[in-house]
């Protein structure tokens, strides 16, 4: 009975579909996918070398959860999406990685998880109070939209068939085309890559997929789809969308090759010494944002859900602290939910929004 009722839940539509015919026989030929499934450039634990399942267990059921979700109401605000300037070269943080940005004339989404929860289950790790203040119904239609991997955090199903009539173009990792396909999206919009691919677009736009350190999967077999961050160039600056990633050499080598980014995005939060080989510790969030040559850094995956055991409001304390040590320090761009970020406004100022709530 246990293992019929497993079988009916993965065969509902949100999990997806594993590649398959064409697409898979494209994904054999790539050389980030070996022995059955893709691997990252270097040989990554998913859990480090002190760690066990057994560890992870016992920490999350007796460690202290205290203050792993907020108890008081997280801010926000809120504008108009659908009445911009189209002259504002803006971003517009819904929390966690989901964000929208409008830069010299196109409109860009990015992971965008609007359903209230990040799970196959609506009970379940769900949005920490006040971080709903925009619907799909605020999202107005989409130029790009990136998708970085498929965990269920970054690639929500009911967001995204809300947003189906509205999304023009998207990117995704090698792979990560067979959910779409499923749920019913035109595969002539769809640019599903592997790392290192140039695309180049109308009005002078070009998309690179760059490799991340990270993993992939939706139900129990891992690692079938491609999990990527991005460099977008447009024809006034240069941005790193990065989605999930552990540190390593990629930075490095990404910074080298694109040179300065007006603006790097990257995940910060969600982390434990347990995984510090698939998400950065705060250290490494400006280590990695240093490699990338960046004028300006956006801390994301964090404030939204609790999926790790940090308290809800660490990763940004740390980020800003260790950032008012450094040499040179970063502007680090800190909005509260909805606020309007000008993003080549290297002057504009943040609050620390977070201080004093419980």
């Amino acid at each position: 009975m246990l293992s019929l009722a497993t079988t009916l839940i993965l065969r509902q539509d949100k999990f997806g579909k594993l590649p398959s015919g064409e697409r898979l026989e494209r994904i054999k030929k790539s050389p980030n996918y070996r022995d059955g499934a893709f691997q990252n450039i270097h040989h990554t634990l998913e859990l480090s070398e002190e760690a066990s399942y057994y560890s992870i267990l016992k920490e999350f059921i007796f460690g202290d959860k205290s203050r792993v979700s907020p108890t008081d109401k997280i801010p926000s605000t809120k504008i108009d999406l659908h009445s911009l300037d189209k002259n504002e070269n803006i971003l517009v943080w819904f929390g966690h990685s989901s964000y929208f940005m409008q830069i010299d004339g196109k409109t860009i989404l990015v992971d965008p998880v609007l359903s209230g929860y990040a799970s196959p289950f609506s009970f379940s790790v769900k949005a920490f109070n006040g971080t709903d203040a925009y619907t799909t119904n605020d999202i107005p239609e989409i130029d790009y939209l990136f998708i970085s991997h498929d965990h269920w955090d970054h690639l929500d199903y009911e967001t995204l068939l809300k947003l189906k009539p509205k999304i023009k173009t998207i990117f995704c990792g090698l792979g990560v085309g067979a959910h779409f396909e499923h749920w019913g999206f035109d595969l002539n919009k769809i640019h599903e890559e592997d790392w290192n691919t140039k695309i180049k677009l109308d009005d002078n736009f070009e998309v690179h997929t760059v490799p991340a350190r990270h993993f992939s999967g939706r139900g129990f077999k891992r690692n079938q789809a491609l999990w990527t961050s991005f460099v977008l160039k447009t024809p006034t600056m240069q941005i790193y969308i990065g989605g999930d990633s552990g540190y390593d050499t990629h930075f490095k080598e990404i910074g080298d090759k694109f040179g300065s980014f007006d603006l790097v995005i990257l995940e910060n939060g969600q982390y434990d010494k347990s995984w510090k080989y698939i998400h950065m510790m705060p250290k490494e969030v400006l280590k990695a944002a240093k490699n990338l040559n960046a004028k300006s850094l956006f801390p994301v995956h964090s404030s939204k859900f609790a999926l790790a055991n940090h308290p809800w409001n660490e990763p940004l304390t740390k980020v800003t602290n260790l950032n008012q040590n450094l040499e040179t320090p970063f502007l680090v761009v800190t909005p509260i939910i909805g606020q309007k970020v000008e993003i080549k406004n290297l002057n504009q100022s943040f609050e620390n929004w977070w201080e004093g709530l419980k």
